[in-house]
């Protein structure tokens, strides 16, 4: 579960370090409203805020396709056989009549 974890998490740490360079790269959070309604929060708490945004919205996309990958390859592969000889895809010997 730990490597799971890991997985999802270190990779969406990365995603935001970088999203977080490249949208405030562009923006001035002092600039930023919600609406007519100037926030006046200070920069430090912006950039905390929106790292927090960015990695969970990486972390639950990327929970996503790790959850949609494991659900695609099943117990014996792609196919779902545990021989790759076996045409049938049934995983047992096809020898019986």
């Amino acid at each position: 579960m730990a490597k799971i974890l890991m997985a999802v998490a270190w990779p969406a740490f990365l995603a935001s370090c970088i999203l977080e360079a490249l949208v405030f790269a562009l923006i001035d959070p002092f600039d930023l409203t919600w609406g007519p309604i100037h926030l006046g929060w200070s920069r430090q708490a912006v950039y905390t805020l929106a790292f927090f945004v960015f990695w969970g919205v990486v972390a639950l996309a990327a929970s996503m396709a790790l959850m949609l990958s494991q659900a695609t390859a099943g117990p014996g592969g792609p196919n779902g056989s545990n021989r790759s000889d076996d045409p049938s895809g049934h995983g047992e010997s096809s020898d019986a009549p």
